[in-house]
């Protein structure tokens, strides 16, 4: 049986339940892992988007980490939505204190387009997690705006990674999902080189939560002592298969299908 990974998640709440700490703990709990949480928002959202948006305080946020790492331990951590930059800092205090994987999923806008990251936080972002992240999990938007550089094809994506690896990170893996193309390529970028992971694009609009169950499956593998290539491995193959299996709910960005592989 694979190690029960304790994974925490510090991420926003998703009332749809398709993305963020409730789209974290299903893969979490699909995948074989124990998730713990700090909440970080509450968000008033369904697959047409979000309406509303409540910010747990900082000092809340870290108090419900600390609870988590003092009593049940932690093997792995997933950051998803942050909010504001003094949580930003908050959550970066604690975490300078642990000595286990952080995944950074560095969330900024919503399916629906509703922001989910304040300006001034992305330079706290910048400064205090990407040099504790062992891999940063940016969607080409993100990337663009972690990197400053523009990019429009997936040439341009495997730079943008490698000039964010510059930044602090120990793995930058480019999601290519933004970029146009039949076809979707996804670059692991590591100080030891690149891979390329590839493969078609589904044309579907249940995509909601890709990017924050790309990135807990991921942490969920790291936990559970993969290598980090082996974890992007089965994170892509539990995305893909969500996706196939994704239930038809809503009438905007549907959830996906949560099941184990």
């Amino acid at each position: 049986m694979d190690k029960v990974a304790r994974v925490l998640i510090i991420a926003g709440s998703d009332s749809g339940g398709g993305a963020g700490i409730q789209a974290d703990i299903k893969t979490i709990t699909c995948l074989g892992g124990y998730a713990m949480t700090a909440v970080t928002a509450v968000t008033v959202q369904n697959t047409l988007g979000v309406t509303g948006i409540h910010a747990v305080p900082a000092e809340i946020v870290a108090a419900q980490m600390r609870a988590c790492i003092e009593d049940i331990g932690i093997d792995v951590v997933k950051i998803g939505m942050i909010g504001s930059a003094e949580t930003v800092r908050a959550v970066a205090g604690v975490l300078a204190e642990v000595r286990v994987p952080i995944v950074l999923d560095p969330v900024m806008v919503a399916k629906g387009g509703a922001n989910l990251l304040e300006d001034d936080a992305i330079a706290a972002l910048i400064e205090c997690l990407l040099p504790l992240a062992a891999v940063v999990t940016p969607n080409t938007p993100e990337l663009m705006a972690l990197a400053g550089t523009e990019i429009e094809d997936v040439a341009d994506a495997l730079l943008a990674a490698q000039e964010l690896l510059l930044q602090g990170p120990g793995a930058v893996l480019a999601k290519g999902g933004h970029l146009e193309g039949d076809v979707i390529t996804d670059w692991l970028v590591t100080r030891g080189g690149h891979v390329a992971f590839t493969g078609p694009r589904v044309v579907t609009r249940h995509t909601h939560g890709t990017g924050c169950t790309l990135a807990s499956a991921l942490a969920c593998g790291l936990g559970q002592g993969m290598t980090l290539e082996e974890a992007v491995v089965r994170a892509r193959a539990f995305v893909m298969q969500a996706i196939a299996r994704a239930p038809g709910l809503g009438g905007g960005h549907g959830p996906l299908g949560f099941f184990p592989l």
